[in-house]
């Protein structure tokens, strides 16, 4: 089950479980090419089993990224969803100004350049 969307964190967690496997990256990377599809499309495209991409595609659904719509004949076609991939990228966009700021203070404080801390000795 998709986590509540208000709950970033949550999100973003089972965002990056989700991408941890390469498997699913590929079979994500594959939506992204080809648009929706069946297990079984995917299973033409990729080195992978259809059993397998459909374990695959469960853990998808459930991380949100992808979303089953009824097809013909009763086959499900996968789409992307891009909404909680968004929330995940947020997520490391704010991380990486965390770094930056810490990392421009240490470049400075290195340099000689730091003017926190400095008192006037006058």
């Amino acid at each position: 089950m998709a986590p509540d969307p208000g709950d970033r964190e949550a999100v973003a967690e089972q965002v990056f479980v989700a991408l941890a496997d390469p498997s699913r990256r590929a079979v994500l990377a594959a939506l992204a090419a080809g648009g929706p599809a069946t297990a079984t499309d995917l299973a033409a495209r990729l080195p992978i089993s259809r059993q397998a991409i459909a374990k695959h595609l469960t853990l998808l659904a459930d991380a949100g990224l992808v979303t089953a719509e009824p097809g013909e004949r009763r086959r499900v076609r996968f789409r992307l969803r891009s909404a909680p991939m968004r929330v995940a990228q947020r997520f490391l966009d704010a991380l990486a100004r965390d770094w930056d700021e810490r990392l421009d203070a240490l470049v400075a404080h290195l340099d000689g350049t730091d003017t926190e801390g400095e008192t006037d000795d006058r």
